[in-house]
């Protein structure tokens, strides 16, 4: 019985899959939309987004005016956002959120909007203005709804998607610097500071800003390197005042050392030149 079972067993769901394929190419080619509409609910109940997504598809605009649309609708959202596809999603429960603001949904379709572009959002390497606007759609969910049951999530991907831009505006300043870019890359670093004064970086941020404007004074013409080693020494003293045990400290001092001595040469040589 056993050995018969396992022979049969597979023709038998192959039976099964090709009657629900056939059912489900039936009820497509259908005419009826309230058949479809139903079709697409037993999906959804399964977890077959795609089928139920292809037929709520189908039946939204046909609904239009009648009750069932606004559940369509909701639904719809939701298929995408399980078939991953995010920003299509996040479109999708805006759109419910501004046409059923009434809604008893329509909290969780504004929540589900931002936790779509929070999905959505890519690697901190990479361009970050989908993040930006996933922040802002975060703040705007809490500012409409701050007793939410979504409110920790949405503080939780808030807190998420800032320290990911934090890291973009590090890792960007940081390239800078590899880049030869010094000039660029100060600035950067300061903005850096200015911006995430919390940071855990900041303390990385601060000794690469010396480093860059070491090498920015090393690179420069005579007539500016006076004033760029002088910024060095000042980016150092606030170094050091700030992170007296820094594993960077020995090599911040080396770099004011030569600073220092760098100043005292040109110190020399105007004064030979005058005299």
């Amino acid at each position: 019985m056993n050995y018969l079972f396992k022979i049969l067993a597979p023709s038998f769901v192959c039976l099964l899959l090709l009657s629900s394929c056939s059912d489900y190419n039936k009820i497509l080619k259908s005419d009826n939309v309230d058949k479809k509409y139903e079709a697409a609910l037993k999906y959804y109940e399964k977890k077959d987004y795609y089928r139920a997504g292809v037929l709520l598809e189908e039946v939204r605009p046909l609904l239009a005016g009648r009750i069932e649309a606004e559940k369509a609708a909701f639904l719809y959202a939701y298929t995408q956002y399980n078939e991953r596809l995010y920003g299509t999603s996040a479109e999708l429960f805006r759109s419910f959120f501004d046409t059923y603001g009434r809604s008893p949904d329509a909290q969780e379709a504004l929540f589900m909007h931002s936790k779509s572009l929070y999905n959505d959002s890519p690697e901190f390497n990479l361009d970050q203005t989908s993040t930006q606007t996933a922040i802002v759609s975060i703040q705007e969910f809490l500012n409409r709804f701050p007793e939410s049951k979504y409110k920790e999530e949405a503080n939780k991907m808030y807190d998420e998607l800032a320290s990911k831009l934090e890291r973009k505006a590090f890792e960007s300043a940081r390239l800078y610097s590899q880049m030869r870019y010094y000039q660029a890359a100060v600035t950067a670093f300061t903005t850096f500071q200015r911006e995430y004064p919390s940071s855990d970086f900041n303390e990385e941020a601060a000794y690469l800003k010396i480093v860059a404007q070491f090498n920015l004074a090393e690179e420069s013409v005579p007539e500016k390197q006076r004033e760029r080693y002088f910024d060095t020494i000042g980016f150092y003293q606030a170094f050091v005042d700030k992170y007296p045990k820094s594993k960077n400290l020995r090599s911040a001092e080396a770099i004011f050392d030569r600073s220092t001595k760098q100043l005292e040469r040109l110190k020399a040589t105007n004064t030979a030149n005058v005299d």
